[in-house]
């Protein structure tokens, strides 16, 4: 092993020399107390190691010792349910080490679990050539997840013994004979964190990314596989709505990494999804999720670490043939992590003193999401969904690390504040907000749902776009002003806003809307504005278009219960066709 001495110590940042056998990234033990960080910058026989862990009290001179790996986590076993720091440590394990709520530095704790035993149930047989990815046997890890144990990537062979039984992460359950010997295989996998986990192919997102928000799964849907940014200010909503999409998205895992939030939210977190019902299962939303929890008090450069550690979970269950869904809160904080340690590294600072290298970083990240066919003989299909959250200061997404993030994902839900005081929620602004997914899962919609999805889709969007070019008209010169036939866009796009884009999440039927009721609600505010076009030709007064009682109940259909909507549909378009008639003969028209 490589060993040098700390000369000199900076924040989060210490400069050993005498390392000049150890690599970049490797994971170095610093001080007698064995703090544990990793190399990010050599020169010479120097080299800079990001800590991440506390170093107040490190003086020069004390041993720093390379441990000849790069950063890596733990795979198997025990993933789902635990709550992490940003490298992996597991939370509630170093508390009953240290005995008190309060990180202590130097504790070794492993990322799964020891001295628990699993019930292992092989699929492979004796004399079978297997490669990587190709699956050993399953594990029951909890109610709702069969974790698949895999051949580790990059190893192949003829399997030689495979065992049956209760194990340990740690003990041996197969032997391999492969080109370099036997090589024994456990339950667990080590994978470095900064390096993508292999595939066969990767596929076009072709399939949506079912929410069950009508803003979304309609105006602004995301692939299964692709990658979201939700950019907003404080307050406006962000993690509610990554709680929704944990809850209720079509995915089969949830990994959310709080990256650098606050102390306080981060605890709401903690403490709300073991509370929250899987609406799939009945069971605890944690019987599918992983958390990593990286707050803002924590050691900066773990910050920067916990992204990685938890894309690499997340594509450890994408292998296996899973959808997964991982939410990053916040890539801003993130950033700030990188801004930080690039300072102390004295590097040329780039646009509001952010390293130069921001963008690449931001995309390293995300172009791990896909949707793709494993490795592995059985061509399994897995997936995964990345959505970050950005908290640009002040709100102005013309900052740096929004507009980075921008260029990179292909879905962007932006957050308005003046909508979230307005109560109007999810308060995604439907005027500066895109989906550039919309042409290649539109005719997933089509086909799967309605043959005219997109083309009522279209038309709502440019009412709701006209609406806002009449505001301005209504601004300067009132209501009165407008043509009968703009007051009546208005109107169409005030229920499209308040019956279709409103929704209650705190609402048991509301909270989530099936594809077939979305369909059915865009019917009919539609069939209200074309009726109303309608009759208005023929001479009906806009001001008895406008109070007609079947707007309520247009309003209303967004609460009808599943197994209802055909029959409440078809009274709420035959009390449509009743009322315009009935508006016609009392004009006498």
């Amino acid at each position: 092993m490589s060993r040098g001495t700390i000369k000199k110590v900076a924040g989060p940042l210490v400069i050993a020399k005498g390392m000049r056998d150890a690599n970049m990234y490797d994971v170095v033990r610093v001080s007698s107390q064995r703090l544990i960080g990793e190399i990010i910058e050599m020169h010479e026989d120097e080299a800079s190691i990001q800590v991440y862990e506390e170093t107040s009290g490190l003086r020069p001179g004390e041993p720093v010792e390379s441990m000849e790996v790069p950063l890596s986590v733990e795979l198997g076993p025990g993933l789902i349910t635990s709550i992490y720091d940003g490298i992996q440590r597991p939370l509630d394990d170093i508390m009953k080490v240290a005995g008190s709520n309060n990180l202590k530095r130097g504790v070794e704790v492993p990322a799964l679990k020891r001295d628990k035993k699993w019930n292992f149930v092989p699929a492979a047989k004796v004399g079978e050539q297997l490669e990587g990815g190709d699956v050993l046997g399953t594990v029951q890890e909890t109610i709702v997840v069969t974790q698949k144990i895999m051949v580790p990537p990059n190893m192949k062979g003829t399997l030689k013994e495979i065992k049956s039984g209760e194990f340990t992460v740690d003990e041996t359950v197969a032997v391999l004979s492969t080109a370099d010997g036997d090589k024994e295989l456990t339950l667990m996998q080590h994978w470095p964190v900064r390096r993508g986990r292999p595939y066969k192919k990767k596929l076009p997102p072709a399939k949506p990314l079912v929410t069950g928000q009508r803003v979304i799964d309609t105006m602004f849907p995301i692939a299964k596989g692709g990658v979201a940014a939700v950019p907003g200010p404080f307050g406006s909503g962000k993690t509610v709505i990554q709680h929704q999409l944990a809850k209720w998205a079509e995915a089969d895992i949830v990994v959310y990494i709080g990256c650098g939030e606050r102390g306080n939210e981060m605890t709401d977190v903690l403490n709300e999804f073991p509370e929250l019902k899987d609406p799939k299962t009945g069971q605890s939303l944690m019987e599918r999720t992983v958390l990593i929890a990286n707050t803002s008090d924590m050691p900066v450069a773990a910050r920067e670490a916990s992204i990685y550690t938890g894309i690499t979970i997340a594509e450890y269950f994408r292998d296996m043939g899973y959808s997964v869904a991982l939410m990053a809160d916040s890539t801003s904080r993130w950033a700030e992590a990188l801004r930080e340690m690039s300072g102390r590294l004295e590097e040329m600072p780039g646009e509001e003193g952010y390293p130069a290298y921001l963008g690449s970083r931001l995309a390293q990240f995300y172009e791990r999401a896909g949707h793709v066919i494993c490795s592995g003989k059985d061509g399994r299909e897995g997936a995964l969904t990345a959505i970050g959250a950005v908290s640009p200061p002040g709100g102005d997404i013309s900052e740096p690390v929004s507009q980075a993030t921008l260029r990179i994902v292909k879905v962007f839900w932006g957050l308005d504040a003046n909508l979230a005081y307005k109560r109007h929620f999810p308060a995604i602004n439907w005027l500066t907000s895109y989906s550039l997914y919309l042409d290649s899962v539109g005719g997933w919609f089509d086909e799967n749902v309605a043959n005219d999805w997109m083309k009522l889709r279209q038309r709502m969007m440019t009412l709701l776009q006209e609406e806002a070019e009449l505001e301005e008209i209504v601004k300067m010169v009132g209501m009165d002003a407008l043509s009968p036939g703009d007051r009546l866009k208005m109107e169409a796009a005030r229920s499209i806003r308040e019956d279709f884009l409103h929704q209650n999440s705190f609402h048991e039927i509301d909270t989530y809307t099936s594809l077939e009721k979305q369909h059915n609600m865009m019917r009919l505010v539609l069939a209200f504005y074309d009726a109303g076009l309608d009759v208005l030709k023929q001479g009906a007064d806009i001001n008895d278009i406008v109070k007609l009682p079947v707007r309520e109940q247009i309003g209303r259909y967004k609460y009808t219960k599943e197994d209802q909507l055909a029959a409440e549909y078809e009274k709420v378009t035959h009390q449509l066709a009743a009322e315009t008639a009935e508006l016609l003969g009392k004009e006498g028209l």
